[in-house]
């Protein structure tokens, strides 16, 4: 399809889509088993001390050099170098145990990665003070169990050191996950864009969305006003001279066949008109639903279109309308302009996300620059949702929408 829809290009968000986590501004998530995560989590404790004597022997070494302005910057660049190294293999140990996988080119500040290193080193000691009270405890508990075994401890002892021991295991695991969850959230803050960064960027996206959407009605406005001028209007202009040259006329004859030309003109201005207010909005998407409307598309195209509809449930009213026009526009395009004979439409729901795609069998090599180019892109990305195009020369050209319904 060429013209205005087929150049459409990727538009992303962050939470948008059918895009790869690792492209994503914030951290990914594989899943991970509990015991791989414990096993991270004691390991993180190990690797934090590393993180403590680094910043011991080495921040100590380096303490005057960077209080001596000429020797700050040497200094503080050799401090992160090292830094760098360690919070590498903290990097592996979170891909490896927890499943994160952060953006591969995100460049990492140097006040995150020492503030990451200290957060680190001391959240993995203090984890380390937990285990090893957890760990007592554990032999404390055994030795509970040796004594009532034995029948040396009365029930009341034994109750009363289960109530206290039970207590303390609860503080223990509570603990351990709290500084492993600052773990993470420290990793997230280092290794991905901080909340802050992706607010900041969620906002300049939603502005240049409000932009385009703004850009995007004034062009239909003007689109509708055009259809108007150039056809209705003129073909009015038409039928009032015909009706004036019928009244205006001699013979009976004449004016019979002024009027039934007048009557054809009618007719084709009510077909017209028709057409101009399916493309502003569709009646049938209301009254009958998507699959009917879509319907309507195929009987106008001046080629085949074979239409595939899998959606049981309720869509929300913005994700049908966008569904349509995207259908529609792109339809409109392939008979106007990639001169192909046939176009295949599918709609599919799977879970929560509305998969619209249009292909054609013909010539390929959309042109980005199209004026309806706009419009559709708009329309996908206030609904956070992902439109990707493939034309190579020569053809097919796909056009792939991904709508949330959430």
């Amino acid at each position: 399809m060429q013209g205005d829809s087929a150049g459409i290009t990727d538009h992303h968000m962050p939470g948008s889509l059918g895009q790869d986590d690792s492209s994503q501004g914030d951290a990914a998530k594989l899943p991970a088993s509990w015991p791989r995560r414990c096993a991270g989590t004691f390991l993180g404790c190990i690797t934090a001390l590393p993180g403590f004597l680094y910043f011991l022997i080495v921040g100590t070494a380096l303490g005057p050099f960077l209080l001596w302005p000429p020797t700050r910057t040497s200094a503080l660049g050799i401090l992160v170098a090292g830094a760098r190294r360690l919070t590498t293999l903290e990097r592996i140990r979170r891909a490896a145990f927890f499943g994160d996988r952060f953006p591969e080119h995100y460049e990492v500040s140097d006040q995150k990665i020492l503030r990451y290193l200290a957060g680190h080193a001391l959240a993995g000691l203090v984890s380390s003070v937990v285990v090893a009270l957890l760990a007592f405890g554990v032999v404390l508990a055994g030795a509970l169990m040796g004594g009532m075994l034995q029948g040396s401890l009365r029930w009341h002892n034994v109750l009363g050191q289960m109530v206290l021991g039970g207590v303390l295991l609860f503080l223990d695991l509570q603990g351990l996950y709290s500084l492993a969850e600052l773990d993470a959230r420290t990793a997230r803050e280092c290794f991905g864009p901080s909340e802050q960064e992706l607010l900041r960027q969620r906002v300049h996206e939603l502005a240049a969305s409000r932009a385009a959407v703004v850009q995007a009605v004034d062009s239909e406005r003007r689109r509708i006003e055009r259809d108007l001028h150039d056809g209705i209007q003129q073909r009015l202009v038409a039928l009032g001279m015909l009706l004036g040259r019928a009244r205006r006329g001699r013979s009976p004859e004449q004016a019979d066949t002024l009027l039934r030309q007048a009557h054809q003109e009618s007719r084709n201005i009510l077909a017209e008109l028709r057409e101009v207010t399916w493309r502003v909005y569709p009646s049938a998407l209301d009254s009958l639903g998507l699959k009917e409307a879509l319907g309507g598309v195929s009987e106008r195209c001046s080629i085949p279109v074979r239409t595939e509809f899998d959606v049981t449930e309720e869509l929300p009213q913005p994700v049908e309308t966008a569904a349509y026009f995207i259908v529609s526009e792109s339809v409109t395009n392939a008979a106007k302009h990639s001169r192909a004979t046939t176009v295949s439409v599918r709609v599919v729901l799977h879970g929560r996300v509305l998969t619209v795609r249009i292909q054609d069998n013909g010539v390929g090599g959309a042109d980005p620059t199209g004026s309806g180019l706009s419009g559709l892109r708009s329309r996908v990305a206030a609904l956070d949702g992902v439109l990707r195009v493939d034309s190579p020369g020569g053809g097919p050209t796909t056009i792939t929408a991904d709508l949330p319904c959430a």
